[in-house]
């Protein structure tokens, strides 16, 4: 479904991702960890079609991203979803019409449809009674809550997400990559997230790839990095796991258990 093939990108003569290539196959989920300045927000944004890159090409569901101009540019990216990293609602428009932004800009559904659409992915998120507040009204859990309905309220194929618990507890951050989890289940998406939540992501990916000076340093599943001997993987993952050695089974419990769950149809 996601093909990226030797992608560079420079900035003012700066080499930021230097020869990325990537598969994601049909409904499998990408963490894509990584040191902060690394470009990881960078690929995803090539995979969106928001950049374009020097050389290298992004390729989705068969359709070069470099080659598609206009009607059918537009066409593709309907079929993606994005959930950026801030949340990204609209500080004038209450979480309903958020929700409903998308459709009401991109479909041609009558209002009656688009109100049991939203409110159906506002359940489904747990945001159901808090439709009519406005963004500065709730939690920066709920806004996350709020920007995975929207993105998701069209069912897209791909769903690229942008460090989704960025700034938020660690309790509120693994109710969100819970949720993540459980719409993949829903809607079997195939997708790409950007994140730091090492081990944590591990639970809910079928793929990881560490990205490290512009290059991919490994790529592999969940129960292979953690087994990784690559001195650079070992030291990141060491690092992200410190957290783990006060909580019971520690480290080793995580490497036990750092394969995805098989999914429910």
């Amino acid at each position: 479904m996601i093909r990226i093939e030797q992608l560079h990108k420079s900035f003012d003569g700066v080499a930021v991702l230097k020869g990325i290539s990537l598969e994601i196959g049909k409904g499998e989920i990408l963490a894509l960890i990584g040191r902060s300045g690394y470009g990881k927000s960078v690929l995803l944004k090539h995979v969106a079609g928001l950049m374009k890159p020097n050389r290298g090409r992004v390729v989705l569901d068969g359709h070069d991203m470099n080659l598609l101009r206009g009607k059918e540019l537009r066409k593709l990216r309907n079929r993606l979803g994005f959930l950026f990293q801030s949340g990204a609602l609209f500080d004038s428009m209450n979480i309903f019409d958020n929700v409903a932004f998308p459709l009401k800009e991109k479909t041609k559904l009558r209002e009656k449809e688009i109100r049991e659409k939203v409110l159906y992915e506002l359940e489904q998120v747990g945001l159901i009674g808090s439709e009519n507040k406005y963004p500065s009204q709730i939690s920066g859990g709920m806004v996350r809550r709020a920007s995975i309905a929207r993105a998701l309220v069209e069912e897209p194929e791909i769903m690229l997400i942008d460090e989704p618990t960025t700034g938020l507890d660690p309790v509120t951050g693994q109710t969100i990559l819970s949720l993540i989890d459980s719409c993949h289940q829903r809607l079997r998406f195939t997708g790409i997230i950007v994140t730091h939540e090492v081990p944590r992501i591990f639970e809910i990916v079928d793929k990881v790839a560490m990205l490290q000076d512009g290059v991919i340093l490994f790529q592999g599943t969940p129960k292979e990095i953690m087994q990784c001997e690559e001195p650079a993987v070992k030291t990141f993952i060491a690092g992200s796991m410190e957290w783990l050695r006060d909580i019971d089974g520690g480290p080793e419990a995580v490497v036990r258990t750092a394969t995805r769950k098989p999914h429910t149809m």
